[in-house]
């Protein structure tokens, strides 16, 4: 078959390949700590799925307007300002089916050839990707182990000129856990600031899972309203995943366009999951506090774990839950390590799937259980200890 040439440039998703791997060496009988894919093992709380099948016996099976229902746009502008600082308009609110439409729109409506898009890396391999895809040019903002997966703020300056459209971050970080501080965003503003048509995507999907501090937004910044794509959602923070929705809040300019390549495309998201989200926001809020303080104690265990095995140092993430520890003193390359834990019964992945600046790394979830976390670790100490 022949296909476009631009299918070249379309990555994919490491952790998906991983988990098909993983459940295929199951259900040959071994058993496997799963490591590799970033989903909460915490269900859905009952609230939410009660609302979902109310909605549905109600009859949200039909289509609804492609930015949203209205409640839940307006419950999600009254959810997001607070944690940011600002106060958002309805208006700017568009509903999607999952975040990654939010991505995609944004860099197609803002990027094309000759343009340039500033990505994480190691980052969410979906970014590079779809900056690709689009026929823009993809430029690494490189996070060093040794400033704590932290962005080299005199590197990224030097990165941005005239034909930078768009800087993506994602604070708390996938992969690293790394969290922005308040002083990092705001020097970052200030260089988009110089520049009359540069923009900012700032994946905070993960805001509600931080480990000591708050989570800062550069869209609070002077000037950064209008500047900025928030991309926010329902999977992480209130173990919604499969129920597909997540949600971008764009300037004002913006929205039409988004709207519009949201209605060639997805059409709508699925009106029933709307009506959980919106009893997600106006339910209590306890369950997402717990579930981040679990998350804590697990960071603390799978941090301290890996700090413990022959070559292999770890920071403590700031956030999010993925540890991405560095595998250099092993003698292993990223893939080597990656493949041997699979045959060691631990299913993580290899740095390099999130980018060139990944190798020499590996990335692990722990959202899975501490006594999962305990036996992943012996298993991976046993694999290092004995090569």
């Amino acid at each position: 078959m022949r296909l476009a040439s631009r299918m070249d440039d379309l990555g994919t998703e490491a952790a998906f390949e991983m988990l098909a791997k993983a459940r295929a060496l199951e259900a040959q009988g071994q058993h496997i700590v799963h490591m590799e894919i970033g989903e909460p093992d915490f269900d859905t709380p009952e609230d939410v799925v009660g609302a979902g099948t109310d909605a549905l016996n109600q009859g949200y099976t039909h289509y609804g307007p492609t930015a949203g229902l209205p409640e839940l746009r307006d419950a999600i502008a009254r959810d997001a300002g607070p944690v940011r600082g600002v106060e958002f308009s309805p208006d700017s609110v568009v509903v999607m089916p999952g975040a990654k439409p939010v991505m995609f729109f944004t860099i197609l409506a803002l990027a094309e050839p000759g343009n340039e898009v500033i990505y994480p890396n190691p980052g969410f391999p979906v970014f590079e990707s779809m900056v690709r895809f689009c026929g823009a040019k993809a430029v690494p903002m490189r996070f060093l182990e040794e400033k704590a997966y932290h962005p080299d703020l005199d590197d990224l300056e030097a990165n941005i000129n005239e034909n930078t459209r768009l800087i993506i971050i994602n604070s708390p970080q996938n992969p690293t856990g790394a969290v922005f501080s308040a002083d990092e965003l705001g020097a970052i503003s200030e260089m988009v600031r110089k520049y009359d048509d540069l923009y900012i995507l700032s994946d905070e999907i993960y805001k509600d899972i931080v480990y000591s501090g708050e989570h800062s937004s550069i869209i609070g910044m002077p000037g950064m309203q209008e500047r900025t794509v928030l991309l926010d959602g329902f999977s992480k923070s209130y173990a919604m995943t499969g129920w597909r929705l997540g949600y971008g809040i764009f300037p004002e300019p913006l929205v039409e366009h988004i709207v519009k390549l949201s209605a060639n495309s997805v059409s709508c998201a699925a009106t029933f999951t709307q009506r959980a989200a919106l009893q997600a926001l106006d339910g209590p809020q306890d369950r997402v506090i717990a579930m981040a303080q679990e998350f804590k104690s697990r960071r603390d265990l799978i941090a301290r774990g890996l700090r413990d095995i022959p070559g292999v140092t770890c920071p403590d993430p700031e956030g999010a839950f993925y540890a991405f520890p560095s595998i250099k003193g092993t003698g292993m390359t990223s893939a080597e390590f990656e493949n041997r834990a699979l045959e060691s019964g631990v299913a993580l992945l290899s740095g390099t799937g999130f980018g060139e600046y990944g190798e020499g790394y590996v990335r692990l979830s722990y959202a899975t259980s501490q006594d999962n976390i305990k036996l992943a670790l012996e298993r991976l100490r046993s694999m290092v200890t004995k090569q």
